[in-house]
């Protein structure tokens, strides 16, 4: 059975107690980002660190635009296909070659995300909270864009995205509200058009921001769809269990590692030793991974030991010892 085939029947109950499925993503760097590089960077990777599926980085950099006045969002474009083929070739390339074998998805950010890389964060975030009316026209600008983007990629048959979405974090707004009423419909839109058109999507739930601090409460999250959910295990000053987070999202739950932990700064006896701690609490459903996407300078050798470590853990818990070190 290839990996493609277990994950699917693990994540409908089949196969568990034989594995649990783990895997980590980085980006390559400059040298790997289009082209026949990222194509092979992207397959060395996946054997290497003999990961459970395959995850595509999106490395296509949108058009910077300088916002001086709120009437300035309405020069955010609508981005053609044409915008997207250099992302486009690496997906057809890595889905012809390996979809035979792993599942395959791709990250995809949000509207406001991706908003927040064309104009910056912080002018975002000042304009939602002073005229939000324009700048939910461009959020709807890029939604459309990308729904053009979805639907090439689901013609050429991707499997799934990886949907990272940002917003909720407790210091991200002055009034929660906003986010709510002017950020949170377009994340909808588009991850309700991924799931209906896709098999296999995470749900990502992105910290990647310290300055905006993580989320002490993700009853707004709740509701985003998605067959997996990907999440810090700090929520509100507490660390919160892998089973913890399945039951409060109602779905399986990938994580459980600090991407800044052990696992990118440690020996790999620490990455195994971080992972079999993780696998001791984990529910009867779970992907192991990172909180978010680990530093590039992220030993591979050490995510093999983890994953490694995964794909023996249910036998080990079966066999009634114990998983820690």
């Amino acid at each position: 059975m290839n990996k493609r085939e277990a994950l699917l029947r693990y994540l409908e109950g089949d196969k568990v107690g034989e594995y649990i499925p783990a895997a980590f993503f980085l980006h390559f760097g400059q040298d790997y980002r289009s082209g026949d590089a990222a194509i092979s960077r992207h397959k060395e990777f996946f054997a290497a660190t003999d990961m459970d599926f395959v995850k595509i980085q999106f490395e296509l950099d949108f058009p910077r635009i300088e916002i001086s006045k709120v009437a300035e969002f309405e020069r955010i474009p609508y981005l053609p296909l044409e915008f997207y083929e250099p992302q486009l070739e690496v997906v057809r390339s890595l889905v012809n070659d390996l979809k035979s074998e792993a599942l395959v998805v791709l990250t995809l950010y949000s509207p406001f995300m991706l908003a927040g890389n064309m104009v910056g964060n912080a002018t975002v975030i000042d304009y939602l909270e002073k005229s939000p009316e324009s700048v939910f026209k461009a959020l709807e600008t890029i939604t459309d864009s990308l729904l053009g983007f979805v639907s090439e990629c689901v013609r050429v048959g991707i499997d799934g995205f990886y949907h990272s979405t940002q917003g909720a974090e407790v210091r991200r707004f002055s009034d929660p509200e906003i986010f709510l009423k002017w950020v949170k419909p377009t994340d909808h839109r588009l991850m309700n058009a991924i799931n209906e058109s896709s098999l296999f999507n995470i749900l990502h739930i992105c910290d990647y921001h310290e300055e905006y601090g993580g989320y002490d409460d993700v009853t707004p999250l709740l509701d985003y769809p998605g067959n997996v959910v990907n999440i810090s295990t700090n929520i509100g000053g507490k660390e919160w269990t892998p089973a913890d987070l399945s039951n409060q999202f109602g779905r399986p739950y990938m994580g459980g590692l600090n991407r800044l932990g052990p696992l990118s700064t440690g020996t790999v006896d620490d990455a195994r030793a971080a992972a079999k701690t993780v696998l001791a609490q984990a529910p009867p459903i779970f992907i192991l991974g990172a909180d978010c996407t680990v530093p590039a300078s992220t030993p591979w050798s050490n995510l093999r030991a983890a994953i490694d470590e995964a794909h023996a853990g249910r036998l080990v818990l079966q066999a009634g010892s114990s998983p820690l070190p």
